[in-house]
């Protein structure tokens, strides 16, 4: 009898070059895309707001695990673009499919004095809206969590009463007053001092500004505080955008205190506190509210009280008075949350001559 029928042909095409190539890709690109939306990405700092903690031209790690990764909203984008495509310029997603908000379990949640990427929250109902997932990333230390009381007295966070640590290369402008003889610039340079020549005020940390007035040449060397009860219309909540907020008389340096909120916590609505909490009840939690006469209603009911849906978060940047934060636009949402920032894996600075370019110091450097 003949068995042959049931035998299986062993002999198998064999993959061309191009082939294998291609599957190489294929296996990479989503390799890739896995690593990077689920446990870690590259980032880079753009601005000076975090310096000196962070400089511009560091190259980071930021770890999606450690908060737990939040799924992706906008799931169709093209890989390893944020959301523009590189060169063309045109979105690298398509947002005719959004989910809703889901992260997988972290190992920890977001701490006070942890250094956190984010979307940027102003984004919201700004002309170039985006989901939120593909919002501009930013990134800003945290200094309050939720159901936080959170203030600032004379440059100085406060939190729940106490004052908050400041980080060791924090830095902030100072008012300098000398002799009339000129600041030598290779001490500017040593101690790191920025913004010296011009109208603008210097810039250095604290550690910088004892250095600096050991100097024979200099008088006094103060940190420039706005004085309390000082008003900014650039600050939350917005003065130049609702008149009858005027009443907050606050400014980048004496601000609060504020209740920063906290998932299941109701707030008692009032004039006091609606300014504070309106775009997190309208823009982030999608509420439409209204006053009409002396009644607020939400969703077309009257209330005098509301409950937040999700928790928030106070950024703030190392250097304190070059840095768009929480100050000025209020409480970040958990649903914006990136990552946390591990370490510098490379730092650039293109302002060096070409042999000192790299800043060898901060390879591998952790973040605190």
């Amino acid at each position: 009898m003949n068995w042959k029928f049931w035998k299986r042909d062993k002999t198998k095409k064999k993959k061309s070059a191009k082939r294998e190539w291609v599957d190489a890709i294929i296996f990479a690109v989503i390799a890739a895309t896995l690593i990077r939306t689920f446990f870690i990405e590259a980032y880079t700092i753009p601005t000076p707001s975090m310096e000196r903690s962070l400089l511009v031209g560091d190259f980071l790690f930021v770890s999606k695990v450690n908060y737990g990764a939040r799924i992706p909203m906008t799931p169709i984008a093209f890989p390893f673009a944020h959301h523009t495509m590189p060169l063309i310029g045109t979105k690298a997603y398509w947002d005719g499919l959004e989910l809703s908000y889901h992260r997988l379990p972290g190992f920890s949640e977001v701490k006070k004095g942890d250094v956190v990427v984010f979307n940027y929250p102003m984004e919201a109902d700004s002309p170039y809206f985006r989901p939120v997932d593909k919002r501009e990333n930013y990134i800003k230390r945290c200094q309050g969590t939720p159901g936080d009381t959170l203030s600032v007295v004379n440059a100085q966070v406060y939190v729940n009463g106490k004052a908050a640590p400041n980080p060791p290369e924090a830095q902030t402008d100072y008012n300098v007053t000398t002799t009339g003889m000129d600041l030598n610039p290779q001490i500017l340079d040593e101690l790191h001092i920025s913004n010296y020549e011009g109208n603008t005020l210097p810039t250095m940390t604290k550690d910088a500004a004892a250095a600096l007035k050991k100097y024979s040449n200099v008088k006094s060397v103060t940190p420039n505080i706005a004085p309390k009860g000082t008003m900014d219309f650039s600050i939350f909540p917005f003065n130049n955008r609702y008149p009858k907020d005027h009443m907050f008389k606050w400014n980048v340096d004496n601000f609060g205190p504020v209740i920063i909120p906290k998932k299941g916590w109701t707030v008692k609505l009032d004039s006091l506190t609606l300014p504070i909490y309106r775009r997190a009840i309208t823009v982030y939690e999608g509420n439409k509210l209204e006053q009409v006469g002396n009644d607020i209603l939400i969703n077309g009911k009257k209330t005098d009280s509301y409950t937040f849906k999700m928790n928030y978060y106070w950024m703030m940047g190392d250097n304190r008075h070059d840095s768009l934060d929480s100050r000025f636009w209020g409480f970040v949402p958990e649903d914006h949350i990136v990552g946390k920032a591990l370490f510098i894996w490379m730092s650039w600075d293109d302002t060096a001559p070409f042999f000192s370019k790299l800043r060898w110091s901060r390879i591998f450097k952790g973040i605190h």
